[in-house]
C-alpha cells in the first residue's frame, strides 16, 4: 500500500508540473505563427490543450492548466508582447473567454475521468461477487468461501486483517448497515471523510433475516471507502451467509 501511495503521489505531482508547464510550452512554439493565423485559433488550440491534460490530471491539474494557458497567451500572443499588460480589449476577451473555457472543459473532463474510474472500480467489484459466488453454486466447500470471502472484504476494504466469527460481541462496536452505511450504537460513522473505525467493525452474515455470525474487520488508521463498496462488501457477506445456511458454520470458526 505504501508503494501504491508513493507512486499515486508521484503521479499526481508530474501531473500538475504538466498542467503548468505543457500549455507554457505550447504557447511559446506557437510563436512564430503569431500574426499569420487569428488569436482565436492559438486560443482554441490551447483550450484543447487543457482539456487533453484534464483527461491524465486531477481537478487542480485542470485548473492550473486553464491559468497557465491563458498566461502564456496573454505573454506570447497579445500586444505587448513579453508581459502581462494587454492593450486591445478584443485581446482581453479573448484571454478571458481562453481561462473560463479551459476551467470549464478542465474541470469536465477531469469528472468524466473520475466517473469512468468509478465504474470502472463498481465493474470490477462486482467480478468480486460473481467470483465467489461461482464458489459456492459449484459446491465449494464453506471453510473455502469464508476464506474467499475474507481475502476479497480485506482486498476490497484495505483492511488490516479479517475473518469469520460464528459469534457476536459482548459490548456492541461499530456496524456496516445493510443499506451501506457505518454505526456505532447511534452515531453515524463518517467512512468516506474520516475513515473506517479502528475498532473492529462487524459484517454480519445472515440469511433470510437470521444472524448466522460475523465478518470482523479490523481497518488501516484513516482508511476512507466510498457506499458502493459497503455495498459490494454486504454482497460478499450474503454469499457467504448462502454457503453457512447450507453446509453450517465452519470448522476453522
Amino acid at each position: 500500500m505504501t508503494i501504491d501511495t508513493g507512486r499515486e503521489r508521484a503521479r499526481e505531482v508530474m501531473a500538475l508540473a504538466a498542467a503548468v508547464a505543457v500549455p507554457a510550452a505550447v504557447s511559446v512554439a506557437l510563436v512564430p505563427v503569431r500574426g499569420h493565423v487569428p488569436n482565436a485559433t492559438v486560443a482554441l488550440v490551447l483550450a484543447f490543450v487543457v482539456a487533453l491534460l484534464a483527461t491524465a490530471g486531477t481537478r487542480w491539474a485542470a485548473a492550473l492548466a486553464a491559468i497557465s494557458a491563458s498566461a502564456g497567451f496573454d505573454v506570447w500572443h497579445t500586444h505587448p508582447y513579453g508581459s502581462f499588460t494587454i492593450t486591445r480589449s478584443q485581446d482581453i476577451q479573448t484571454t478571458g473567454l481562453l481561462l473560463a473555457v479551459g476551467l470549464v472543459v478542465g474541470q469536465l473532463a477531469a469528472r468524466n475521468r473520475r466517473y469512468r474510474h468509478l465504474a470502472a472500480e463498481t465493474s470490477y467489484d462486482l467480478g468480486r461477487v460473481h467470483g465467489v459466488a461461482e464458489m459456492v453454486a459449484a459446491g465449494a466447500p464453506v471453510d473455502q468461501v469464508v476464506l474467499a470471502v475474507a481475502n476479497e472484504l480485506t482486498d476490497l476494504l484495505a483492511l488490516r486483517s479479517c475473518w469469520f466469527d460464528p459469534s457476536f460481541a459482548d459490548e456492541p462496536g461499530p456496524f456496516i448497515e445493510r443499506h451501506g452505511a457505518v454505526t456505532w450504537g447511534a452515531l453515524r460513522w463518517g467512512f468516506n471523510t474520516t475513515g473506517l473505525p479502528h475498532h473492529e467493525l462487524s459484517l454480519v452474515v445472515q440469511h433470510q433475516g437470521l444472524p448466522l455470525g460475523r465478518f470482523v474487520l479490523l481497518a488501516e488508521p484513516g482508511t476512507r471507502v466510498t457506499a458502493d463498496q459497503l455495498l459490494a462488501a454486504i454482497a460478499l457477506a450474503d454469499v457467504a451467509a448462502a454457503a453457512v445456511a447450507a453446509q453450517g458454520t465452519p470448522q476453522g470458526s
